[in-house]
């Protein structure tokens, strides 16, 4: 296979990397805040940067449009379709400069990308604990019978009085 090579592709493809890379530093540090605000049961915070992230993977989905043009424009020229070029093949078609350039910038993308996914993934686990403890909580406090909750009129008529004993008592609250 010959492929010549196409003098605007090489910043084009070089270009779309380091906005590639600016997106992912914004999104590992948003996803590095919310793990702060998780910790620190910020609900708020973390609301916040859920909104952030949403807007940032947005924008990551104009980058993932621009990086399949790039492809097709790529694949067109080797005579493959867009999802067969590799980077090795897409540097076929670049200067030494920018072909080396697109390697060490894929190579830090692709590490970024994986320290976003663990960090997303600490931050899911840190939710779910959360969220575990609060639904542990509200067990148990629905568990005691003079919780104080709703109750249809005809259960409340037939509800048999709380029995004498220990209490479980799950908040102690003074002001």
């Amino acid at each position: 296979m010959s492929a010549v090579m196409d003098m605007t592709l090489g910043p084009a493809v070089v270009g779309h990397l380091d906005a590639q890379l600016v997106s992912a530093r914004r999104l590992l540090d948003l996803v590095l805040r919310q793990g702060q605000a998780i910790r620190r049961q910020d609900v708020e915070g973390v609301l916040h940067r859920v909104a952030e992230i949403q807007g940032e993977m947005e924008r990551r989905g104009s980058l993932e449009r621009d990086r399949t043009s790039l492809l097709v424009q790529a694949g067109a020229a080797l005579g493959a379709p867009a999802h067969a070029v590799t980077l090795d093949a897409l540097a076929t078609l670049m200067s030494p400069a920018d072909a080396q350039g697109a390697r060490e910038r894929s190579a830090e993308l692709r590490g970024l990308l994986a320290e976003i996914a663990r960090e997303h993934a600490i931050n899911r686990a840190l939710m779910r604990q959360e969220l575990a403890f609060l639904d542990h909580l509200t067990r148990m406090i629905g568990a005691s019978d003079d919780a104080g909750g709703y109750r249809p009129p005809s259960e409340a008529a037939n509800a048999a009085p709380a029995p004498v004993g220990p209490r479980i008592r799950t908040l102690d609250l003074q002001a």
